[in-house]
């Protein structure tokens, strides 16, 4: 699974210079709005004739202006997953879910239908129309007819943006799976960062037109600089573990990892699977000597390794815990008050219930 991307293109006043390199099963196009996210996934789906650009998928060249190669869309095999379903209102979803088969001759495909339903868990759907469908399902058809189509490339774009929380609460589970279970390269573009530090293997960040960051999830997510705004309360940390087991006394879920144990409330999966964990930096705490008598379930011993300015008011710690990285947005008379600096031991507090998934399997 891999892909290649370089873009030069001017939209009127606006500049787009995109570079990237992705071989994780899914990476995340991660900006602001107007960042140029669409722009990039539309050259790449071969929707918009880009100035200067070149797309090469798993060794295959979709576009190469330098030698006049743009393999039309629909010759490209990628699979479009849009904001909205954009299923045909006419048709049961099954039909809807035909239309994607009908584009790959039938030597070329290997999504199995039956494999498909049961990933996304549509098959009971089967005779509805989309008008009877909540905007989950919409979701989850449009992605099987996606599938069906056997593309060599999944692109998303923004798809849980017109949902509600409950919606997408409802659909996380299936794009995990569809992560781990479906051996096809994956790009999504989002700009929340709950989503992106759940699902994502690699992050490509945009500002104003222009690659500002790229790299594995864990390295990328913790750069707090690099969220918007109105994000920066979500960003921190994201921990890839292994849930050691379930103490059905408290419903608490134990994982294990080289940094130590992290406690989280419900049972969330089978001992011995992997799970993903995000901790947001505004709800670590941090000491410097040992806590005890305290409600919080979660302390790592760990040395920090930077301290970054957040404002007028605050800075971001980042606490090396045996090679995990630990986020913590506290104030500057915080900091004072400990005298911290790099190299000193902290301990890094987070309440059980302040945990965020575990998220499905990682990679």
């Amino acid at each position: 699974m891999s892909i290649a991307v370089d873009i030069q293109h001017r939209l009127g006043d606006f500049a787009l210079s995109v570079a990237f390199e992705s071989h994780g099963p899914l990476t995340a196009i991660f900006g602001a709005s107007g960042s140029g996210k669409t722009s990039v996934v539309n050259v790449i789906a071969g929707l918009m004739q880009p100035g200067e650009a070149r797309v090469v998928i798993d060794g295959k060249v979709l576009t190469d202006t330098s030698r006049n190669i743009q393999v039309p869309a629909h010759r490209r095999r990628i699979g479009y997953v849009f904001q909205d379903a954009r299923l045909f209102p006419h048709l049961s979803v099954e039909r809807n879910l035909s239309y994607g088969e009908w584009f790959t001759p039938r030597g070329e495909r290997y999504a199995g239908r039956k494999q498909i339903l049961d990933l996304l868990g549509i098959g009971h759907l089967l005779q509805r129309r989309p008008g009877d469908l909540s905007g989950g399902e919409k979701q989850r058809v449009a992605i099987g007819r996606a599938l069906l189509a056997s593309p060599r490339l999944l692109l998303m774009d923004e798809p849980l943006a017109s949902l509600d929380q409950m919606r997408k609460t409802e659909i996380m589970p299936y794009l995990e799976r569809l992560r781990d279970e479906v051996r096809i390269p994956i790009i999504y573009v989002s700009h929340s960062v709950a989503e992106v530090t759940r699902l994502a293997t690699g992050i490509v960040v945009l500002a104003d037109g222009r690659t500002v960051a790229s790299g594995p999830a864990a390295e990328i997510a913790r750069r707090l600089d690099l969220v918007p705004p109105e994000e920066r309360d979500e960003g921190g940390a994201i921990l890839d573990m292994t849930i050691h087991g379930y103490d059905s006394s408290f419903g608490m879920t134990v994982l294990t990892s080289d940094m130590g144990e992290v406690h989280v409330p419900g049972e969330i999966g089978p001992k011995g699977a992997a799970a993903r964990v995000r901790i947001r930096a505004r709800d670590v705490m941090l000491a410097t000597t040992e806590p005890g008598n305290i409600s919080a379930l979660n302390i790592f011993c760990g040395i920090v390794a930077r301290i970054d300015d957040a404002g007028p008011s605050s800075v971001n710690v980042a606490v090396d815990c045996r090679g995990a990285i630990i986020m913590a947005r506290i104030t500057r008379q915080s900091a004072a008050a400990l005298h911290l600096a790099a190299g000193s031991t902290v301990y890094a507090i987070v309440k059980a219930v302040s945990v965020s998934g575990p998220a499905g399997s990682a990679r």
